[in-house]
């Protein structure tokens, strides 16, 4: 989510070339100064070893990283566009057809096609107002002009308000705050994303076992997996009650991310965005991986664009042993959670380490 000039009308298509005032455009890094998403890691922050294993599962065909593409919807002023309800969610049955009526109608491009799948697939539409966000999940339309589908819809968020909560069903939070965006981790700079990431892990393994469902979430996240109990550290009888869904990840500042010997550009842009803003648990890969979270939408795709710049692809699997995947296993080792982040102490409070994100304004 860069942060730009409030020039918008490339991305409102026929909409007005001043939508929103202030030095910030919350089109490509949405939400308040000190939402959770934009609030740098704090002087006060204490950290809690996260014991990532770099080979998750110890199983050499997981993702390391794998890309969980979120569907960012940012055009208000496009078609009207119905979301019929589908019950295939991750059953494997067919998403392009619906099984019920009316969900809501979101404004999409009519060429903006999403193929059925099986992926996590949430998605953030901008409703004509400029400032209402509806997220649903699992999006699919795999026919261009037709009506798409999803089988749930979660409460809106306002573009200029805290945008905590959204579409990724394992904790309730955004489908659109954290997300790697189009114009982010690209070559010409040695800082990566200004904001805090989002993350989905392994949860049979990094995550703490618990044994109630209040017990396997922690803030900002507003639940677990359904399935979270029986599921949640069993592989290993994780006993580490910090790290939940919803913990913030982050690398504390007593390693020197230089010393890393990380190999590859995006990589050490990675590595500054996780010592400053850190990474937020929101999913779970349920099998072994590591993800990140990034734009796939109507403005193109990241992981294109990833492979476009650096020349290799952004998912990759362990046995790989490439530079960009022994880089992820690095950052992966370095993590540990900020055990006192909360409402109060976002990223673990104090000073925080970078200026806080420039106001917005509709």
């Amino acid at each position: 989510m860069l942060v730009a000039a409030p020039m918008v009308s490339l991305l409102l298509a026929c909409g007005p070339a001043n939508a929103y005032t202030g030095s910030r455009d919350p089109l490509k890094q949405p939400f308040a100064s000190n939402s959770i998403w934009n609030m740098p890691i704090g002087s006060g922050a204490v950290f809690t070893p996260a014991k990532i294993s770099p080979t998750p599962g110890n199983n050499i065909w997981a993702k390391m990283p794998g890309a969980d593409t979120e569907k960012i919807v940012l055009t208000p002023t496009a078609p009207l566009t119905s979301l019929n309800l589908s019950n295939a969610g991750w059953t494997g049955k067919n998403r392009c057809s619906a099984t019920g009526g009316l969900m809501l109608q979101v404004p999409m491009p009519s060429s903006y096609v999403v193929p059925n799948s099986t992926l996590n697939s949430s998605a953030s539409f901008l409703l004509k107002d400029g400032r209402t966000i509806v997220q649903t999940q699992p999006l699919a339309r795999c026919t261009a002009g037709a009506p798409g589908t999803a089988m749930a819809k979660f409460a809106n968020v306002d573009l200029f308000g805290t945008g905590i909560t959204g579409a990724h069903g394992g904790s309730g939070l955004s489908a659109i705050g954290g997300s790697i965006r189009l114009g982010e981790l690209r070559p010409g700079t040695t800082t990566g994303p200004r904001h805090a990431l989002k993350v989905n892990v392994y949860a049979k393994e990094v995550l703490y076992k618990c044994t109630t469902s209040s017990a396997c979430y922690r803030w900002p996240a507003v639940k677990a997996d359904s399935y979270a109990v029986g599921w949640y550290g069993t592989a290993n009888n994780n006993s580490n009650v910090q790290t939940k869904m919803g913990a913030l990840l982050a690398i504390p500042p007593s390693i020197n991310i230089a010393a890393l010997g990380l190999e590859t550009k995006p990589a050490q842009q990675l590595a500054w965005t996780l010592q400053n803003y850190g990474a937020y648990v929101v999913d779970d890969t349920y099998a072994p991986g590591f993800d990140l979270n990034v734009e796939d939408g109507p403005s193109g795709s990241k992981t294109a664009e990833f492979q476009r710049d650096w020349g290799f692809a952004m998912e990759q699997r362990v046995n790989n042993n490439t530079p960009w995947v022994r880089d992820i296993q690095r950052l992966v080792k370095a993590l540990s959670v900020v055990s006192n982040n909360t409402a109060s102490t976002i990223g673990g409070g104090g000073t925080p380490k970078q200026p806080l994100a420039a106001p917005i304004a509709p």
